[in-house]
């Protein structure tokens, strides 16, 4: 049988579990490849979503884009709001504040990059704001404003990136609709046991708790930290990134909202790790994230309902975890997606990110029958890269601090980090240099609001950022700013935008 002859019968798929990773996965390969698998999702009622709320990354964006999926639409099914970024409260040193948006800063000019004019007229006195003043959707952020990027590329409104903040309960049934619509099939039942192949060692078929048998040519393990086919079948090891990142527990609750519906998630330091707030239509999610080898569980659940803006609207959840991945992700023809294949704490909203970028690896390399070693083997590379760079921009916010004022930040101030975060500093240290790389989440924007901060400044500048006068450059960079500001606070306030765009009402 020759390959084009193979590729008549669809490839069987069976995901275990659905929720956000599992419904994701199933909706992508059956609108975008259905014609090459059948696609079923056995889940369990019985069993819950870690889902606490959720903030996403732009990236989604395209992925729903890919799926034909309504942007209004989607927002008012999962009551969600506008994101331009993440804002970091008290992580360099108390009292400090700085946003990490999702676009470049200011303009670019002598074929260099606007850090470096920046950095330039810090070191001489001439800079007028922050960094983050010469970014349009920061500036938007902070003023509590949204508009839509313009589509024209030379209108300073365009070019800019946003995500979104949703209710994560919300998101998966509303997958769950497209996929079925597209053909998936859910299966009901709990999975107890899987069976493998006595010669290759592949799973052959799920054993349900009544009894039922699941057979398919491709499994994909959705099912969350259980990690019943990647661990429970396949046995794949577990890399431990703790001693890295240290945080091994949240408590999450959501609470009734009395401040301004923001477009960005907040994250406040907190003296064992941090405080989300992520603001959506209904409620406001909350959470501490933290070290349980720096403070226990009640004392971080008091720490956290003192200082959330609300009443409650929910009893404290604890969240157990472990920072790290399995050593492979496809293993035979079993390929974990979402929780089962690693987890890294929420601190930049990569979940779903990690999410979408298995996903969008499985499409690209997709088999035949249960896949080829090759296959295997780049799907296993572009995730070791995306989990590593990751790794350690994570890092980055916790090492970079000059706090010394509690146990935890004392330890991950002076812990050692991998070599490829110390030769990425001390490259940016030296002349704000920044090491380019074509895969990967974050690119130079997303390091520049990070490095700098959490306080970590360039003692030089490119060279080609002399070519312009002091008295020109302070005259261009107080322009900038007060152009950036008059446009923000020319557009609506981000509520009025969301209740105009896409309200969801109060369900």
């Amino acid at each position: 049988m020759t390959a084009a002859e193979a590729r008549i019968s669809p490839l069987s798929v069976v995901i275990v579990g659905g929720g956000t990773a599992g419904w994701m996965t199933a909706a992508a390969l059956a609108r975008l490849i259905g014609n090459s698998c059948i696609v079923q999702v056995v889940e369990s009622e019985e069993i819950g979503i870690v889902g606490v709320g959720e903030a996403t990354l732009p990236h989604l964006r395209g992925f729903n884009a890919r799926l034909g999926i309504d942007e209004a639409d989607f927002m008012r099914a999962t009551s969600a709001t506008f994101k331009l970024g993440i804002e970091f409260v008290d992580w360099a040193r108390t009292g400090d504040r700085y946003l990490h948006p999702f676009a470049r800063f200011g303009r670019d000019a002598n074929g260099v990059g606007f850090h470096h004019l920046w950095t330039r007229a810090l070191h001489r006195g001439l800079v007028p704001g922050p960094l983050d003043a010469f970014c349009l959707p920061a500036a938007m952020a902070r003023g509590n404003r949204f508009a839509h990027p313009a589509q024209d590329d030379r209108r300073i409104e365009a070019g800019y990136g946003y995500a979104y903040q949703f209710d994560a309960t919300r998101f998966a049934p509303y997958l769950r609709g497209i996929a079925e619509a597209a053909g998936a099939v859910r299966t009901e039942g709990r999975v107890v046991d899987a069976e493998r192949h006595p010669e290759t060692g592949d799973v052959s078929a799920l054993i349900l708790a009544d009894g039922r048998r699941i057979i398919g040519d491709l499994f994909i393990d959705c099912s969350g930290f259980r990690a019943l086919l990647v661990d429970g079948a396949m046995g794949e090891p577990f890399e431990d990134w703790s001693a890295w990142l240290p945080c091994d527990r949240a408590v999450a609750l959501p609470c009734r909202t009395t401040q301004a519906l923001t477009p960005y998630t907040s994250a406040y330091a907190m003296a064992a790790g941090w405080r989300w707030r992520i603001p959506l239509q209904h409620r406001t999610g909350n959470g501490y994230v933290f070290a349980s080898a720096f403070i226990d569980e009640q004392a971080a659940t008091d720490a956290l309902l003192g200082a959330i803006e609300g009443a409650p609207l929910a009893e404290p959840r604890v969240l157990r975890f472990k920072a790290g991945r399995r050593r492979r992700a496809w293993v035979g023809n079993c390929i974990a997606i979402g929780l089962s294949g690693g987890f890294l704490e929420p601190l930049e909203s990569t979940s779903i990110y990690l999410i979408q970028a298995a996903i969008t690896a499985l499409l690209e390399l997709f088999p035949e029958g249960s896949g080829s070693p090759v296959e295997r083997d780049a799907f296993n590379r572009t995730l070791d890269l995306e989990y590593a760079r990751i790794r350690d921009f994570l890092i980055l916010h916790y090492h970079a601090t000059d706090r010394a004022d509690s146990a935890f930040w004392d330890y991950v101030r002076t812990m050692p980090i991998p070599d490829s975060l110390v030769e990425r500093i001390a490259l940016f240290r030296a002349r704000g240099r920044i090491e380019p790389h074509a895969q990967g989440l974050f690119l130079e924007p997303s390091w520049l609001a990070v490095l700098i901060g959490q306080g970590v400044l360039p003692r030089d500048h490119d060279v080609r950022a002399d070519m312009m006068a002091d008295a020109d450059l302070a005259a261009a960079l107080r322009e900038m700013r007060d152009r950036i500001a008059a446009t923000s606070d020319g557009m609506a306030p981000h509520g009025d935008y969301v209740a105009d765009y896409c309200p969801a009402g109060l369900a």
